[in-house]
């Protein structure tokens, strides 16, 4: 190769690993990026009752729980948004629009639907720690059946996957259950 092109081809090489490299910080998602910022939300999204995916909650549980696959957003931000749909014995349903920032293990509840599937925003939404003693425990049992796995979230194929066949499957990346 002739000295010139060397030159040339060095120069792109270091031009392209440095804006890869500076993209990749942009994107990280660490607890130490004092730069983090959450996105701003989407609108509450479309939902039905019909095509959710069972979460498996504890026992004393009386409400059916699921995800609808459908309003999975997995954020730049690190931000694993969804809609959670509730429904009682009576086949009534209830549904909240929430995120879940994995490596934080924090949720916060964006907006509710009642029966009607009207969206009523929350005005101010805050962060809460998933361990938190909450009066519904289905963004815990999200987190760890498939939005997060070790503190990173998923991506929305990822958590498909772990919702249909469990983390266990071996098509599913991670091994470790939170």
């Amino acid at each position: 190769m002739r000295p010139h092109t060397m030159i040339k081809l060095r120069i792109t090489l270091t031009l392209l690993s440095l804006a890869f490299g500076s993209s990749l910080c942009v994107a990280q998602n660490t607890l130490d990026n004092p730069d983090w910022a959450e996105e701003k939300e989407p609108p509450p999204p479309a939902f039905s009752a019909a095509r959710v995916m069972a979460l498996d909650m504890p026992n004393f549980v009386t409400v059916k729980v699921g995800i609808d696959p459908a309003t999975i957003l997995v954020g730049a931000d690190g931000i694993v948004r969804y809609v959670a749909v509730m429904t009682n014995s009576t086949g009534t349903s209830n549904a909240v629009y929430e995120g879940i920032r994995c490596l934080t293990g924090e949720v916060k509840t964006y907006a509710r639907a009642g029966s009607s599937g009207s969206w009523s925003l929350i005005s101010t939404p805050t962060w809460r720690d998933l361990l938190d003693n909450m009066p519904s425990q289905h963004a815990r049992a999200f987190a760890r059946q498939a939005a997060c796995d070790t503190r990173v979230a998923s991506s929305k194929a990822e958590i498909l996957n772990a919702l249909k066949f469990g983390k266990k499957s071996p098509t599913f990346r991670g091994t470790s259950e939170q």
